[in-house]
């Protein structure tokens, strides 16, 4: 028996000094697990809701008393008692808060108040039975019913691979609202594919990083960083400029373009979507939807693209079939505002053929249940995972890292510098000593994985 006997949250500050939520969960055998919630600075408009103070004199309104308060005085009375040492409990769990809160986007308890439990419980169940949270998820949820092992208790070496590593994604030029006076668009990626150790990647993904300061400071522009860790220009004359500027640095670096390393956007062009029009000031330019698909079309077959993310509105609909027919077959068409790890709207997504791929955050739906349910909907349906942080405020948290693990994600994008991304690279490779000899690394097979 793994009782829950103790459920306490408290506010802390994530990256940007953007207050987020903790909790600590503490089971009747002493097992403690804790858990801190990431928060969005760029966020669909279906995500779970984020439950704020809104005191303008406390954090200019973005305080989470109101949430802590939520964790303490009404989820916490509900829960204790609960079990959570077996298959099936961490769902219990969930869903208990789910009908505690009683609407769809969570706005009465507030998602960050439900994640923050959702997470440490798991944290504290994974401890209790002595087990890394990757293979938690997979034993807790059952996962070997999607073609998933449970995660082989055999010595490394022994039975084939279990786990297939992500590659790593790193945000390495950012705009848009995670930036100041830098690009339209909002990240700009490269994507390591082309070795078969994790290590390997992130070294060589940080390599390109550092050269690509020396290819801005030689330039003339700052290197200044924005949200993620990422650099943030100014003065850049177009949004094409910083493929150019990597493509130098993925060179200079000794790596070959498009073998070794790819790249991944994300425009997140909901942002500059008005009137059914795409506004892309730095260009000049003010685009439909099908010529918005022309004009990242055009990018494709210049540069070695390989995952394309929120290319298109998340409203905008009916376009998202195009672009997908016209280069799914190609690269990875990935929604993040239009999907928002909710399944139903994955399932839209799936029935309409609007993407290939899906990217997944925790707090957008804010239970680790049904993140791993939207991200077994995408592995029945061929769809591939991408499991990512915040652009907002991230924290040191990283069961991201495990999660991604868990359900053979095919890259975690996580930006290169600052301690709480850092954090998650440190964990991924951990990840790899601990399955040594019973892993392999998504590397260029990363579309077929799932």
């Amino acid at each position: 028996m793994a009782k829950i006997q103790q459920i306490i949250a408290r506010e802390i500050l994530s990256s940007g000094s953007t207050p987020s939520v903790e909790v600590k969960v503490v089971l009747e055998t002493g097992t403690i697990g804790v858990a801190s919630v990431p928060y969005g600075a760029s966020a669909g408009i279906s995500e779970a809701f984020v439950l704020l103070d809104g005191d303008k004199n406390r954090f200019m309104g973005k305080g989470m008393i109101k949430a802590v308060e939520n964790v303490n005085k009404i989820i916490a009375p509900v829960l204790i008692g609960m079990d959570v040492g077996e298959v099936g409990s961490q769902n219990a769990v969930d869903q208990k808060m789910i009908e505690l809160d009683g609407t769809e986007r969570k706005t009465n308890l507030g998602a960050n108040a439900i994640l923050g439990v959702s997470l440490a419980v798991a944290r504290a169940s994974a401890n209790d039975q002595k087990l890394p949270m990757y293979r938690y998820i997979r034993q807790v949820f059952g996962l070997e019913k999607y073609g998933l092992l449970p995660g082989s208790q055999k010595p490394a070496g022994e039975g084939g691979c279990d786990y297939v590593l992500p590659n790593p994604m790193m945000v390495v030029i950012e705009g848009g609202a995670h930036a100041d006076e830098s690009t339209d668009l909002q990240e700009y990626m490269i994507s390591l594919i082309g070795n078969d150790s994790v290590a390997e990647n992130v070294r060589r993904g940080i390599e390109i990083y550092f050269t690509l300061k020396k290819v801005l400071k030689d330039k003339g522009y700052n290197s200044n960083v924005g949200n993620e860790g990422a650099f943030a220009p100014n003065g850049l004359p177009s949004n094409e400029t910083p493929l150019e500027l990597i493509k130098e640095a993925v060179e200079k670096s000794g790596y070959i373009f498009g073998k070794d390393v790819g790249i991944s956007l994300d425009p997140a062009v909901s942002e500059i979507y008005e009137n059914e029009k795409y506004e892309l000031a730095k260009d000049g330019k003010n685009l439909n939807s099908d010529e918005m698909i022309n004009y990242f079309v055009s990018w494709i077959n210049n540069y070695p693209i390989i995952t394309l993310e929120d290319a298109l509105a998340e409203t905008d609909w009916q376009a998202w079939p195009k672009l997908t027919e016209k280069v799914g077959d190609k690269i990875a068409i990935v929604g993040d505002d239009l999907t928002v790890t909710n399944p139903k709207l994955l399932q839209k997504a799936i029935d309409l053929k609007a993407i290939n791929s899906i990217l997944i955050k925790l707090n957008q739906i804010g239970t680790l249940s049904e993140t791993v349910e939207c991200c077994m909907l995408a592995r029945q349906n061929g769809i591939m995972t991408i499991i990512s942080h915040r652009g907002g405020g991230e924290t040191n948290d990283t069961t991201m890292i495990d999660l991604a693990v868990a359900v053979n994600a095919g890259f975690v994008k996580v930006g290169p510098s600052r301690g709480e991304r850092v954090e998650k690279y440190n964990r991924l490779m951990e990840i790899e000593t601990e399955l040594a000899g019973n892993c392999t690394v998504a590397g260029s097979n990363f579309r077929k994985i799932i």
